[in-house]
């Protein structure tokens, strides 16, 4: 797409979309939404306010985009989790990407999904909307992954598949406050063992 000149406001983008991406993913993550000024935000990500908004929106906007980044990369444990062949081991695979991922080293503690806007107030109450919408999509792969497993008999009949998934989600939701907290991530591994220990029987 060609950029028209407009003096110094229309010069093309010399700016990796990419990097400054991920770079405002980590200040909303460390800071949460009404926590990341557009001043945090623009420091960051190495660009104007200018470069910012043509290249993202306003901050809702880039927020959005950020948790797009932050599932397909920090959280991208819960989709692959999916794929596991057994109930059990995708919550396996749930519970213990989510403890590596709240406390890997060199990145913000916790999860951006839970912490990103937990305190918001009035203005932050899209990023809130969105980030309950989050949460609550995530509950239903797991939960209609769980009822796949209860038709294919991997789990036993009547076993409520969105209890189920509710439980694990709030496992994991709890494992992320407690990363931001200080928890270790042996700690936090013991956690989840101790939640998978009341897994259903087959």
């Amino acid at each position: 797409m060609e950029t028209r000149q407009k003096g110094p406001i229309g010069r093309p983008r010399s700016f990796d979309a990419d990097e400054a991406l991920d770079q405002a993913m980590r200040v909303f993550w460390q800071q949460g939404y009404e926590g990341a000024s557009l001043t945090d935000l623009t420091n960051a990500m190495g660009i104007t306010r200018t470069s910012m908004y043509a290249a993202f929106g306003n901050k809702e906007d880039l927020f959005r985009k950020a948790l797009e980044r932050y599932t397909e990369g920090p959280a991208s444990y819960g989709a692959r989790a999916m794929r596991e062949p057994t109930a059990r081991q995708v919550a396996i695979a749930f519970l213990n990407g989510s403890v590596r991922a709240t406390t890997h080293p060199g990145r913000p503690t916790g999860c951006l999904g839970v912490q990103g806007s937990l305190a918001a107030g009035a203005q932050g109450s899209n990023a809130r909307d969105a980030l309950a919408a989050w949460r609550n999509e995530h509950t239903s792969l797991l939960r209609d992954r769980f009822r796949q497993a209860v038709d294919e008999g991997d789990l036993p009949p009547g076993t409520d598949a969105d209890l189920l998934a509710r439980y694990l989600m709030t496992v994991a939701n709890g494992i992320a406050v407690q990363a931001t907290g200080g928890a270790s991530r042996d700690d936090l591994q013991q956690v989840a063992d101790m939640a998978l220990r009341s897994w259903p029987p087959a």
